[in-house]
């Protein structure tokens, strides 16, 4: 095997594909992105077609595969990562029965809160401990995760139910749509909560964790370990990507694996903070722990036998991308070079313009469905640079209040953090993190694909062309940021202030109904 041998990685974002052919080596050859829409209805609801996302891969990879520079039987490995905490209804084939109901889905609500829900945060706590002890975490009383959506499609959708053999997490339907079997991973069914992490080498459901949320398990995929080869792409496929029929598929990847593999995070508390749709910060752990109250825990890692950081905040880039729209209603849409630009004229702080980013809710380090986002301190002097450069600096003091608690649950200082994501191409941005963190920042490179370089590698490694030490090495350093000691106040006073911002406005959250999506 040379370093020319190719892996065919889709990235399955909230907002659509990325469908990339990269190296075993890590080096990222070519790509297109897509976008998918996202419906959502009044009842809470927010689906996106998943027979659409193969259609549009395949077309991708076929236009990727015929380029002049490219041969498809270079072509070695195919691996899918992306989003997570959805679910997409599946026949025995493979093919879809339904939408995919994402994370953003809580019609499910009602059906989490009798399955878990109780008086103490949500929760009750003897059913919460339960599943705790287990897996590390517990189903979500939001309801937007796999046990409120199966739950709510039990109840209210029979007949496709009727048709389902499989309720499958996306990049599992999708890893299924290539090879024409059905399975999962304790990584990529991390969001149910529904197997025992204490014992990473038992690869089957907790039968009691099933039974408390009333569900049989035998609509779920079997358990394989992580990134193991799943099998070849199917004859159809083969034929109508141009592949070699020997091509193997590892299992599905969730983008939080991903993220650690293609930043090169993946020694022992490395850590990435993901700047995309929506926001996280991670580092491999050496143990299954969980903080309760900060929506904080460690799941299956990179091994079989390790560990990973979880959790999330609900808004992260998206929030720029959707300042862009309201700015776009002035007539014209404002490209994100020239926004950040002219962020770039307003001074640190934004001229006291603050901006509270929970535009979907927020889960860590609070879960609460009902926080919404909005400006603060504005004046008749404050410009459009004032408010986009509170947006970066909002999001930035978000990820600094979930950082304290990540830190403490590391038990060690955390640094350099490796940012990526589509938020991470800005070097303001960086800048911005660097400051607000406190922290030496990375902007990894190719921070908006470094997904589609991160699920190659685990191919690579699960194909025994590289070790999971040698990965470090392999994914190049990006530009460094170091925190400006001028700006230091000006930040610490900024991530003070979110907080007490979210506790002043919790008290009016509950008098009002929260506007649906």
């Amino acid at each position: 095997m040379t370093s020319v041998d190719l892996c065919l990685s889709i990235d399955l974002g909230t907002g659509g594909p990325k469908v990339g052919l990269v190296t075993l080596e890590g080096e990222l050859v070519t790509y297109e992105i897509h976008h998918v829409p996202t419906v959502f209805t009044s009842d809470g609801g927010a689906v996106q077609d998943a027979e659409l996302w193969w259609t549009i891969i395949c077309d991708a990879a076929k236009r990727l595969l015929a380029q002049p520079a490219v041969e498809a039987r270079r072509v070695k490995a195919v691996a899918v990562t992306g989003q997570y905490a959805s679910t997409v209804p599946v026949d025995a084939d493979g093919l879809p029965t339904g939408p995919c109901l994402t994370w953003l889905d809580t019609r499910g609500v009602a059906y989490s809160r009798r399955a878990v829900g109780g008086k103490v945060q949500g929760y009750n706590p003897r059913k919460a401990l339960h599943f705790i002890r287990k897996s590390a975490g517990a189903p979500s009383t939001s309801g937007g995760d796999p046990i409120g959506q199966i739950l709510y499609l039990n109840a209210r959708e029979p007949d496709l139910v009727a048709r389902t053999r499989w309720f499958m997490e996306p990049v599992d339907y999708l890893t299924m749509r290539f090879t024409g079997v059905a399975s999962a991973t304790h990584a990529s069914r991390l969001a149910m909560w529904m197997t025992d992490t204490r014992h990473l080498s038992h690869y089957e459901y907790d039968a009691a964790l099933l039974d408390a949320v009333g569900l049989s398990g035998e609509r779920l995929p079997p358990l394989l370990p992580f990134g193991e080869v799943v099998g070849t792409v199917t004859a159809e496929v083969a034929e109508d990507l141009g592949l070699s029929n020997d091509t193997i598929v590892i299992t599905g990847v969730p983008d939080l694996h991903a993220a650690a593999l293609g930043s090169g995070a993946t020694e022992l508390y490395a850590t990435h903070l993901a700047l995309s749709t929506t926001s996280w910060i991670s580092c491999p752990f050496p143990k299954k722990k969980t903080d309760v109250l900060h929506s904080i825990a460690s799941i299956p890692g990179l091994t079989n036998d390790s560990y990973l950081v979880i959790n999330n905040q609900e808004t992260g880039a998206r929030a720029l991308e959707w300042f862009q729209g309201v700015l776009a209603g002035t007539g014209s849409v404002m490209s994100y070079e020239r926004m950040t630009a002219l962020a770039e004229t307003s001074p640190p702080g934004a001229r006291g313009v603050i901006f509270t980013p929970w535009l979907a809710g927020e889960r860590s380090p609070v879960d609460d469905k009902s926080a919404r986002a909005g400006f603060t301190n504005l004046s008749v002097t404050s410009t459009t640079s004032d408010l986009i450069r509170a947006v970066l600096e909002g999001v930035a003091a978000n990820s600094a209040w979930l950082f304290t608690y990540v830190e403490k649950f590391a038990g060690t200082t955390l640094s350099p953090i490796r940012l990526l994501g589509g938020g991470a191409q800005s070097s303001l941005w960086c800048q911005i993190f660097a400051d607000t963190l406190g922290r030496e920042v990375e902007q990894v490179r190719e921070p908006m694909v470094a997904q589609l370089r991160g699920a190659a590698l685990l191919a690579a490694i699960s194909l025994g062309h590289l070790n999971l030490s040698d990965v470090s090495t392999r994914v190049t350093r990006g530009t460094m940021y170091q925190p400006l000691p001028e700006n230091a106040e000006s930040y610490q006073e900024r991530r003070n202030q979110l907080p007490s911002l979210f506790a002043r406005d919790k008290s009016w959250r509950r008098g009002s109904r929260s506007p649906s999506r």
